[in-house]
């Protein structure tokens, strides 16, 4: 129920474009937003509380006051919202982690001599700047890509011209030293114009560039020049190979796209300049918890763009974004020219799209592990572990196990170790199931633990022995069924070894004798690093599922062909790797790869 301050509040808002403010009764802004209206945008968090979600329920109750601002326009609106979430970073508000402090590159073009620089500050002072970076490692990265490139100066001394000697990095070819004198402006000034153009993705340009300027100093006998142009060449040329994932895309585009994880969102920004992918940069949004997708989009759309000199034609986004008109009239404001915004849904673009996003979940999961590798949170999860899933001491090695398989085709299980919550991939171990037929994930399950325990029984008579090292938990990737299963096992082998199941629907955790699962919060370090452990298994079961069903299916459709023996069809499996390549392969490919006759290249053309 809203007090009488907040009734009156309500009943005297304009209807009016502007931005509200929400504050608690200490005065704290709880929330900022914009509205087209205020007097219906603000009244709609109050008429129905039900049917908001709990994260703004839970705002709406502790407001004690509305400030508001009006605007004379919905762009207007739009860059106070902006900036008042920058200025106040309110509570329920979803904002980009450290958005004040986003590094860039700056080229100070106005200077007589212009450097190179890394800075904070994004001023309209007449320098090019290039960013925002996520941090400062992956600008840094970036600086010295461009040093081993382009001779231009890093220092911020005053350039004479009669300085005695050069510095060291002259002596390594990374700049023309105009502090003695030894280049003139306008060498200086082509290095810089070709920074400026790799940096917006016009390689091929300067590398053209590049060549006839090679090609001018070998003519002139400068063959020291024409070496340095020639480094600088091959050095833009690995480049130019490292960024043809998007070859296929014409002009320049962002693509943006993010994964939710909780109360946080993991965004990929894919820059495609040139037709070509010519980098990328991650940033991580707070505050994203029962937000929609499209809300965190436009978020981040919002503060992203606000603080990005450059912006290109068309933004490729994963999820469409509120208000899109108005967004794309502030767009245009800022660039001087149209900005096109699409979702795609099919081919290339939507491909694209893709790709950002499973870079997002890898570097979400990246980030994830990070967090929780360290000792001191390795040591806090496996003592989680030892008390949550009522343990004897904490799991120094862990062994988890998985099934894979199609319809009991191809099935395999994996074994996979952490050791003191750390990955042990020398202890990995994988079974070609042998002894059940027909989709039973049961006994395959039952299978692979009779077959790791029969050798742990054995005991081991010599250091290298692994088998002989027994876990102090047994983690399964399933739910009651697959712990039964594995508990079976265990017990016929009569040791003491804790089992339990992790459930991947809900991450619940099972235990032997325990009638409802153990729930841990997701950010919960010990459920986080058995969830690594089951996805760890799970991988492993894929990689080899998928290479043992690629073999079978590569070597039936060679099966028949006389003259083709196990040896020959493994051998064209390293060669060539699928049958479609076999087939697309002329005689004479197929001649030189394996050594074959030409009679059976020919019964080969031919079964294919």
């Amino acid at each position: 129920m809203a007090s009488s301050l907040i009734e009156e509040q309500l009943n005297r808002l304009p209807h009016s474009p502007g931005v509200y403010l929400m504050r608690d009764a200490s005065g704290m802004i709880l929330y900022v937003g914009k509205a087209i209206n205020l007097h219906n945008r603000v009244r709609s968090y109050f008429q129905s509380t039900q049917k908001l979600t709990p994260k703004l329920q839970k705002m709406v109750s502790r407001v004690a006051d509305i400030d508001f601002y009006i605007a004379s326009s919905e762009q207007e609106a739009l860059i106070m919202e902006l900036n008042f979430i920058k200025q106040y970073h309110p509570r329920y508000n979803v904002s980009l982690k450290d958005d004040k402090t986003f590094p860039y590159l700056k080229i100070a073009i106005n200077e007589e001599w212009p450097g190179v620089y890394v800075t904070r500050r994004y001023e309209h002072d007449g320098g090019r700047y290039f960013g925002p970076f996520a941090n400062s490692r992956s600008v840094k990265q970036t600086l010295r890509v461009l040093q081993n490139i382009f001779p231009f100066r890093i220092c911020s001394k005053t350039i004479t011209g009669k300085a005695p000697r050069p510095c060291l990095e002259y002596h390594l070819g990374r700049c023309l030293a105009p502090c003695t004198g030894a280049t003139s402006r306008r060498e200086y000034g082509q290095v810089i114009k070709e920074v400026i153009l790799f940096l917006e993705g016009k390689q091929e340009k300067v590398a053209r560039d590049l060549k006839a300027r090679m090609n001018r100093a070998a003519e002139a006998t400068d063959y020291e020049k024409a070496a340095r142009l020639r480094d600088q060449i091959q050095a833009i040329q690995e480049v130019i190979e490292g960024e043809k994932i998007a070859a296929v895309i014409r002009g320049e585009q962002d693509v943006i796209a993010f994964v939710q994880d909780g109360d946080q969102a993991y965004a990929q920004v894919l820059f495609i300049r040139g037709n070509k992918l010519t980098g990328r940069e991650s940033f991580l949004l707070q505050g994203t918890r029962q937000e929609e997708p499209r809300q965190i989009m436009t978020s981040f759309i919002k503060q992203y763009y606000s603080s990005c000199p450059q912006i290109p034609p068309l933004l490729l986004l994963q999820y469409p974004v509120d208000d899109r008109h108005i967004i794309k009239e502030w767009l245009k404001g800022r660039r001087g020219a149209g900005v096109e915004i699409q979702v795609p849904r099919r081919g290339v673009k939507k491909q694209l799209i893709d790709i950002a996003a499973e870079n997002a979940r890898q570097g979400l999961e990246q980030l994830k592990i990070k967090a929780i590798t360290t000792s001191t949170s390795l040591d806090d999860a496996l003592n989680e572990i030892e008390k949550e899933l009522k343990l004897k001491s904490p799991p120094l090695r862990m062994e988890a196990y998985d099934i894979s398989n199609i319809q009991g085709s191809s099935a395999v299980g994996s074994m996979v170790v952490f050791e003191k919550g750390k990955p042990k991939p020398a202890h990995y171990r994988r079974f070609k199931i042998k002894t059940v037929t027909g989709a039973n994930d049961y006994a395959m399950l039952q299978e692979v633990l009779q077959r790791r325990f029969k050798h742990g029984s054995r005991g081991g008579t010599s250091a290298p022995d692994t088998w002989s090292i027994l876990p102090d938990l047994v983690l399964i990737d399933g739910g009651k069924g697959q712990l039964n299963t594995a508990l079976s096992v265990i017990q016929e082998t009569g040791r003491d070894i804790p089992v339990a199941s992790l459930a991947k629907e809900n991450e619940e955790i099972f235990l032997p004798r325990r009638k409802e699962p153990v729930v841990l919060p997701k950010s919960s370090p010990g459920l986080q690093l058995l969830q690594r452990l089951r996805d760890e298994a799970h991988r492993f079961a894929i990689s080899y599922f998928t290479t043992v069903h690629r073999r079978k299916t590569f070597a039936s459709a060679l099966d028949g062909i006389p003259g083709i023996g196990p040896r020959r069809k493994s051998a064209l499996l390293r060669q060539f790797g699928s049958v479609d390549r076999i087939r697309e392969a002329s005689p004479e490919e197929l001649s030189a790869a394996t050594g074959m006759t030409r009679e059976q290249v020919k019964r080969i053309k031919e079964h294919l």
